[in-house]
């Protein structure tokens, strides 16, 4: 019985053998069929930034309006102002503006000194500012006149911007690499090299976004791609007509990188 068992014994170590080996081989084979990646060269390198620039017709504004009110009191002050107020928030939503896109910016209260050097309090004012998204580009004009014919007395700030600043702004990073590619190509061959791997790409972040109406030409004196782009949707071709004392332009979405690629 003895015999048999080691018999056994040996028997079932030569099946575990036959199915251990072929995965140890697939395995052992395994590193030599990958090939590494050449490494870069690092001691030879060409270090340039590119920039890109698209304009494009804003589809968005926000306009900061309000009233200011002034009284004896700090309760007859307040309460002509929310008088004021409420009167200026009905106009605009009779215009088509919903409650959500009208928001209180800033709430201020301050007395009123009889003169600059003196401590005696002649009265109050308070500056209430409220912050208007407009979604119609082309009604701007007609909500800013409501505004006013309400008793609004402060029209702060009219900003255009566009509701689709991603997008743009993707397509400018990708025009600013294909911009630096460009320029390390021309450099490269100048010097009798040619470019190969990309080593690093940093994007200088203070380039993203420039309202200022496409009047924005920093990168135009620099290695630059410069795109119009259509208006957006819902823009309409009436949105790149002057609308009333505001025109609306382009505003300028910009990308700036810089690469630095090796030499081969």
């Amino acid at each position: 019985m003895k015999h048999i068992s080691v018999f056994f014994n040996i028997f079932l170590a030569a099946i575990l053998a036959l199915i251990v080996m072929p995965n140890f081989n697939a395995n052992a084979s395994a590193p030599t069929q990958a090939e590494s990646p050449a490494a870069c060269d690092k001691d030879r390198a060409v270090q340039v930034s590119g920039t890109a620039i698209i304009n494009v017709v804003p589809d968005r504004a926000l306009i900061q309006l309000g009233v200011q009110s002034n009284g004896k009191t700090p309760s007859e002050t307040e309460n002509a102002n929310t008088a004021a107020i409420q009167k200026i928030i009905k106009a605009l939503k009779d215009t088509g503006i919903e409650s959500k896109d009208i928001a209180t910016d800033w709430y201020y209260v301050m007395p009123v000194y009889s003169d600059y050097d003196s401590l005696y309090i002649k009265g109050y004012r308070i500056n209430n500012t409220v912050a208007v998204t407009v979604r119609d580009v082309k009604n701007i004009s007609k909500i800013v006149s409501a505004a006013l014919n309400a008793g609004a007395n402060q029209i702060i700030n009219v900003e255009l911007y566009t509701s689709e600043l991603r997008k743009y702004r993707d397509q400018a990073r990708g025009l600013a690499v294909q911009a630096a590619k460009e320029k390390a190509n021309l450099l490269a061959n100048a010097a009798g090299a040619k470019t190969d791997c990309i080593m690093s790409v940093t994007e200088n972040v203070w380039s993203y976004y420039n309202g200022w109406w496409g009047r924005d030409n920093s990168a135009i004196w620099s290695q630059n791609v410069m795109q119009n782009a259509a208006p957006s949707a819902g823009a309409g071709e009436g949105a790149l007509a002057e609308t009333g004392p505001l025109s609306l332009g382009q505003i300028s979405v910009r990308a700036e990188v810089t690469t630095t690629f090796s030499l081969k």
